[in-house]
């Protein structure tokens, strides 16, 4: 019979991490897979709109809550003629996709995403191409999106029916230019230098924009650390942000280490912290550089790798994850580690939307559904906004092969607008529930406690065409408050949303 575990929190509201910024909740849309075609757009769909875009989607993404949509990569972007994709749909070119070995139509492109990002009200986020193009290209682009009227390329986009400039305000440099497998790969010394090209000649035009320059694509490349201060000794005074990416699965079967994941998240964004204010001392300036965390998941990587290239069909089924109980409780991990560090971890992307390793499913012409993940983020958006605090923790710990003792409870506090405090907590045990007292006595009166579980006595259970609500929440009644603690018992291996509201 499993151990029961036992944990405490405590938390006060006069001490604060950070304001929980609206980017933090941020998406992705590659032009990958199916994400964009029968994903997001499928004008044939019983659902669709006038635009082409799935209305049962929409209404899907809505209950997900992204604030924020990263545009059109990814390794796409890297080969990406911008202008492919825009006027009339008739005379769009049909171009090679090097990056996934695929068709692309150019059916979707700016304006198909731009009315995309208002019909769900979310920001939009552009990636420039400079793997295979520069700092001109970046420039028409910006002049195309932003500029109100009487230029070339202003005034194109008047032509092609969109009179107000998009206003597009977060861009990001480029992407993982440090990868071998990216079109265009450069040195942190070539990257560095024309970003910060880029993003200088950007600003001559808007100067109010925040600038994305690359960072490492992930902690265990091997030039991370020395890339990202090369990078921003070239580029700190004319960037706002530094990215990082990062992708998480159990890999050799190592399951406690997989639970764990967000240690490594952790350790990624302490490093990057470190080595950008190291920069930054060196160049004596009080300017912090923060982080945009633009691609993470739960990917099954390997299953990818082993599979071959699309040979040049359209919008082909890759990258399409299942995603179990235990991958949602791992990705509710990580969102507690981004609101941790949401001090200056200011923008994030879940990688990605729709059908590629995506909280959201479609079948072409069928119905949509939500994956596992979609629970945790939906939560996150819903009762994560307000300030972050500093939460002291007593938990039990377990052996991991990676990351070694690590505590069984992972959680994060954040106190609300209306009052009330959202405590997101994760049992990361294997087999052993955990009894979680909260300490709210710090918080004065308070009258009702409720809490959210998501977790399966088949940790390996799915949502899928077939049985779309197989894994949901499920009301915990467990919890309890009384004499100014709240207690709940916490399943193994489950996500947990903690609602205290004042009375």
């Amino acid at each position: 019979m499993a151990e029961h575990l036992h944990a405490r929190i405590e938390f006060d509201p006069r001490f604060t991490v950070a304001e929980v910024p609206d980017r933090l909740f941020g998406s992705f849309v590659e032009h990958l897979g199916r994400c964009v075609y029968t994903g997001i757009y499928e004008p044939g769909h019983p659902t669709a709109n006038a635009d082409g875009l799935r209305g049962d989607v929409l209404d899907l993404v809505a209950e997900l809550g992204p604030t924020m949509i990263r545009y059109p990569g990814g390794n796409f972007v890297s080969g990406y003629r911008w202008e492919d994709g825009v006027g009339p749909k008739e005379d769009r070119p049909r171009r090679l996709d090097l990056a996934w070995g695929t068709t692309e139509t150019n059916q979707f492109g700016l304006g198909e995403f731009m009315k995309f990002c208002r019909a769900v009200g979310v920001e939009p986020n552009m990636a420039v191409n400079l793997g295979t193009r520069g700092v001109q290209e970046a420039l028409d682009l910006l002049e195309y999106a932003n500029h109100p009227g009487g230029t070339y390329w202003s005034d194109l986009r008047r032509s092609h029916g969109d009179e107000d400039p998009y206003g597009i305000k977060l861009w990001c440099l480029g992407n993982e230019m440090d990868g071998p497998w990216q079109i265009g790969q450069r040195t942190a010394a070539e990257y560095g230098r024309i970003a910060d090209q880029t993003a200088r000649a950007m600003r001559m035009i808007d100067p109010g924009l925040d600038l994305v320059a690359c960072g490492s694509s992930s902690r265990g490349m091997p030039t991370f650390g020395e890339w990202e201060a090369e990078v921003l000794a070239n580029s700190y005074k004319s960037v706002d942000y530094i990215s990082a990416h990062a992708y998480y699965h159990p890999g050799d079967g190592d399951i406690p280490s997989f639970m764990a994941s967000a240690q490594d998240m952790e350790l990624f964004i302490s490093g990057v912290i470190a080595t950008a204010d190291a920069v930054g001392a060196k160049l004596k300036t009080d300017k912090k550089i923060d982080i945009s965390f633009d691609e993470w998941n739960v990917w099954y990587q390997e299953e990818w790798e082993a599979s071959a290239h699309a040979e040049w069909v359209e919008a082909p089924r890759q990258l399409e994850d299942h995603y179990s109980a235990m991958d949602a409780v791992v990705f509710g991990s990580l969102l507690i580690t981004l609101l941790r560090r949401c001090d200056r971890v200011t923008a994030a992307c879940l990688a990605q939307l729709v059908n590629v390793i995506g909280p959201i499913m479609t079948e072409p012409g069928g119905p949509a559904w939500r994956q596992t993940t979609f629970f945790p983020f939906a939560e996150a958006s819903s009762f994560g906004r307000g300030q972050v605090l500093h939460v002291n923790a007593d938990s039990p710990r377990f052996d991991t092969t990676k990351y070694g003792e690590v505590d069984a409870l992972h959680s994060v506090a954040v106190a609300n607008a209306d009052g009330s405090v959202t405590v997101f907590a994760v049992n990361r045990d294997l087999e052993s529930p955990l009894s979680l007292e909260v300490d709210t006595a710090a918080l004065g009166g308070h009258g009702e406690v409720t809490c959210s579980t998501l977790s399966d006595s088949d940790p390996n259970a799915k949502n899928t065409l077939d049985d779309p609500e197989r894994v949901t929440p499920v009301e915990n009644k467990s919890v309890a408050l009384a004499e100014g603690k709240v207690t709940v018992e916490l399943p193994a291996m489950s996500w947990n949303t903690i609602r205290i509201r004042p009375r």
